[in-house]
C-alpha cells in the first residue's frame, strides 16, 4: 500500500505546510519521530519508510537508488494529498541524494514540487566518489555503521538485532554506492540548503558546497559541530534551519 511508505507521529490533518524527510542508509522513519512535535502547529512532518525495516521489515528491499526513487514517487502519486500543501524535502546522507532525485522525478511526472531542498551530510552529484562498502563483510559493514555513530553500540553485541539491520543497511549502501547521477541533468529551480557536520571529514566541504551548482534559485550552507550524525546532537539548530525554510513558504 502507498500509505506504508509514509509515517507521521503528530498527525495534523489541517496542516498548511509539510516537511517530508528521507533517512540515511540503514535508517528508518523513526529517526525523525521527535521532529514533528518541535515544528509549528500548522506543519505536518512525514517521514519516508523504506522497505525492509521497522513495520516494513518483510517488504522486499530495493538496492537500486533509481528504483527506490521511482517507488517513493509512485507512492506519493497514489497519496496526492501529501503534496497538496506547500512542502520541503529534508534528506540526510543517502536520504539527501534520494530527496534530490525524488524532486526531479516528481517534476518529470508533473506533480507538485517541494519549495526547498534541505540536504544534509551529502556531496553534490558532481562530486560522487567510488565506494564499495556494500561488498564488505558483515563485520566490516557493522564497524562502519558504528564508526559513523548512527547505530547504538549495544547493537554490536546483539546478533539478533544485527541480523535485522544489516540486510537493509547493505541494500542501502548498494543503492547509494551504485548511484550514477544523470550527466545531462539541469539545475533545479528551488533553493538548496546544504547542512554539514564539521567533524565528518569523509565529506569535503567543497563537495557539499558544490550543491550550489545544482540550483538556479539560491544556495545556503549551514555548518554544525559534530560528525556524520551531527543532527542528533544539534537537533535544535537543525530544526531552526527547517523552521526558517518553512517561513519562506506560502501556506496552503
Amino acid at each position: 500500500m502507498a500509505a506504508d511508505w509514509f509515517k507521521t507521529w503528530q498527525p495534523r490533518p489541517h496542516a498548511t505546510q509539510r516537511v517530508i524527510c528521507l533517512p540515511h542508509a540503514g535508517g528508518a522513519a523513526s529517526f525523525f519521530r521527535h521532529w514533528g512535535a518541535a515544528l509549528p502547529a500548522h506543519v505536518e512532518l512525514i517521514a519516508v519508510q523504506y522497505p525492509g525495516r521497522e513495520e516494513r521489515i518483510d517488504a522486499p528491499l530495493i538496492s537500486d537508488l533509481t528504483l527506490l526513487v521511482a517507488a517513493i514517487a509512485d507512492a506519493l502519486q497514489r497519496t496526492p494529498h501529501l503534496l497538496q500543501q506547500p512542502y520541503l524535502l529534508f534528506g540526510h546522507s543517502m536520504g539527501s541524494a534520494l530527496a534530490y532525485e525524488l524532486h526531479r522525478a516528481l517534476q518529470q511526472r508533473g506533480l507538485p514540487l517541494a519549495r526547498h531542498l534541505l540536504l544534509s551530510a551529502c556531496e553534490a552529484p558532481s562530486r560522487r566518489k567510488a565506494e564499495a562498502f556494500h561488498l564488505a563483510s558483515d563485520q566490516r559493514l557493522m564497524d562502519e555503521m558504528l564508526r559513523l555513530g548512527g547505530t547504538q553500540n549495544a547493537m554490536a553485541h546483539s546478533p539478533e538485532l544485527m541480523e535485522l539491520v544489516l540486510p537493509a543497511t547493505r541494500s542501502d549502501y548498494q543503492a547509494i554506492e551504485t548511484y550514477v547521477p544523470d550527466p545531462q541533468r539541469s539545475p533545479v529551480s528551488v533553493p538548496i540548503t546544504a547542512l554539514t557536520g564539521d567533524q565528518f571529514h569523509e565529506l569535503d566541504l567543497d563537495d557539499a558546497l558544490a550543491w550550489a551548482d545544482e540550483t538556479t534559485a539560491g544556495f545556503v550552507h549551514r555548518g554544525f559541530p559534530g560528525g556524520h550524525f551531527y543532527l542528533m546532537q544539534q537537533q535544535d539548530g537543525v530544526l531552526d534551519v527547517v523552521r526558517a525554510a518553512l517561513e519562506q513558504l506560502p501556506r496552503g
